[in-house]
């Protein structure tokens, strides 16, 4: 009894901290990647995170080393949960009851982790699935919600589905609607979400559409005014942000809920990797976009009614991400791996710059680079044996590496192999092709890496990028947690 009135008290003492009167929230958030080579200690993202101003991330998963660093912040969080977990989490209630323990109310406590929202898998509806997650996100979410009603959690954290563009379509903005495959499903999600308090999420990205067609024009996905401005009845279009925007709230309306307050869960403009970005572009185009969203203008189907907040994508380069959708992949951050800022953003959080990372520790200043005394005729393995473990996509056409010619892209990828592998001392061998150099190789906006040393070796972070190890982790944790208990 006493044990029961206890928790009721902890319980009140927690709701009170929760709902209890805060200031003003910032529309600007960032999403918080963390596949790479070369990772900042939590606790320094952190700091970085704070001294910008930065009050809202969303996470990918369920990292623990992140959360424990987040606690006592005030930074408010949305939280991921990878696709390959919906399955799990649409099987019973006990799984979504294990993982809302493990991940959610364990952490939202007095001083703890400010969870806001739970991303139920992300961009599940992505044509290139081709289906496979999408017959999990309703019943998983049912489940989640249940779960975190059983912790007194539910009014607080909010479920939410991130949904890429492609989910919905028009030729014009007024005639959006939701692709014919998902509208059943859609309607379902919408009117769950609607029933919660919960937004609907959306991911815009006006770089893919240029990049994906050359016939997409240039100006168009910029803030800076255009002359390919696309007219739809009395409404004017002068940017790709606003018509995508928009075409999403037709597509809402159709269903009958016009009004629903929407979230941008990614957006953002690469800096290297391709044509097209690069620092200038990137800098304009989100510049551009804060100032917008800022201004409370809106778009013509919602006048002065931006998004409710806005995470840009994102706020680290990940340098381990799969460069499957393009070799840009990498290099998203407004910030380097480092968290050294890339260019000049008024976040309009305070700062007029953004504020670089401290106390980063990073690597003896040494470098990996060709050997000029041999011959470098046999190089080609070791060149794709290096890029192949390490990032070398800035030597790709358009990347700030691919003019410093042949003897360069060797010493380049022989240097981001070396620094992935701690400046080991045989990494640098290559049968006696690489040397290491104490005279920085970099040249131009050509920058050759110096790793940071890092805290942790392969995190379940990590893990739950491989849907087999995903399996193995759930057994495991299930496992532990049932003796635990």
């Amino acid at each position: 009894m006493l044990e029961a009135a206890a928790a009721r008290v902890v319980c009140l003492v927690v709701i009170c901290w929760l709902t209890a009167p805060r200031g003003a929230e910032a529309a600007i958030g960032v999403n918080w990647g963390t596949l790479s080579f070369h990772k900042l200690k939590p606790s320094t993202v952190v700091d970085l995170l704070k001294d910008n101003k930065i009050s809202k991330v969303k996470l990918f998963e369920s990292d623990p080393d992140c959360l424990e660093a987040l606690k006592g912040s005030g930074i408010q969080v949305m939280l991921g949960i990878p696709n390959e977990m919906l399955a799990f989490l649409s099987s019973s209630t006990d799984a979504s009851d294990l993982w809302v323990r493990r991940n959610v109310s364990r952490y939202v406590v007095k001083n703890g982790v400010d969870i806001r929202y739970v991303a139920v898998g992300n961009e599940p509806f992505l044509t290139s699935y081709s289906g496979q997650f999408q017959p999990y996100v309703m019943p998983a979410l049912l489940n989640l919600q249940q779960s975190l009603a059983k912790v007194n959690l539910a009014s607080y954290v909010k479920l939410v589905v991130p949904c890429n563009a492609d989910a919905y379509e028009a030729a014009l903005p007024s005639q959006g609607a939701f692709r014919p495959e998902l509208t059943q499903l859609m309607t379902q999600l919408v009117s769950f979400l609607n029933s919660n308090g919960s937004p609907f999420v959306v991911n815009i990205y006006p770089f893919l559409s240029l990049y994906g067609s050359s016939d997409f024009p240039q100006e168009y996905a910029f803030f800076e005014g255009t002359s390919h401005s696309v007219t739809d009845g009395s409404a004017v279009y002068n940017n790709a942000f606003d018509g995508n925007f928009d075409t999403l709230v037709a597509a809402l309306s159709k269903l009958g809920y016009g009004q629903m307050p929407i979230v941008i869960g990614e957006v953002g403009w690469p800096t290297d990797g391709t044509i097209s970005a690069n620092l200038t572009a990137a800098m304009t185009f989100n510049q551009g976009l804060i100032n917008h969203v800022l201004s409370n203008k809106g778009t013509p189907l919602r006048p002065g009614a931006p998004p409710v907040d806005v995470y840009l994508f994102g706020l680290l380069d990940e340098g381990a991400k799969s460069t499957l959708p393009g070799t840009f992949e990498r290099h998203w951050g407004i910030f380097s791996f480092d968290g050294q800022a890339k260019y000049p953003l008024n976040l309009g959080l305070g700062s007029r710059r953004l504020i670089n990372a401290k106390n980063v520790e990073y690597l003896p200043s040494r470098w990996c680079v060709a050997n000029p005394a041999r011959d470098l005729s046999a190089v080609e393995s070791h060149m794709k044996l290096a890029c192949s473990v390490a990032d070398c996509t800035t030597l790709s056409y358009g990347g700030s590496c691919n003019g410093i010619g042949a003897k360069g892209n060797i010493s380049y990828a022989f240097n981001s192999y070396y620094q992935v592998q701690m400046q080991h001392e045989q990494s640098c061998d290559f049968d006696g092709l690489g040397m290491v150099t104490f005279l920085d190789p970099s040249t131009g906006e050509c920058r050759f890496l110096v790793g940071v040393t890092t805290s942790s070796s392969t995190s379940i972070s990590q893990l739950h990028h491989s849907p087999a190890i995903v399996w193995i982790w759930i057994l495991i944790t299930w496992r532990v947690w049932i003796f635990v208990e």
